[in-house]
């Protein structure tokens, strides 16, 4: 379980970071602006996402090893 806590961690912290980096850089990657029900939230949705990934890396932090 630590370890499906961290993958998921990692994916949302990803996902965030490419979110923000397209809002300030136009790069077109990522997963945040291809949502069409996100149009004009897709900053607040990026750092939603950062915030997710650190949660469950304190999750994954938080559980035993098995």
């Amino acid at each position: 379980m630590k370890q499906v806590l961290e993958i998921l961690g990692f994916l949302a912290l990803v996902q965030g970071v490419a979110g923000l980096i397209h809002e300030f850089t136009d790069w077109n990657w990522g997963l945040v602006q291809r949502l069409g029900f996100l149009d004009g939230y897709e900053v607040y949705a990026s750092v939603t996402l950062l915030v997710l990934g650190v949660a469950l890396f304190a999750a994954a932090g938080s559980r035993k090893s098995v």
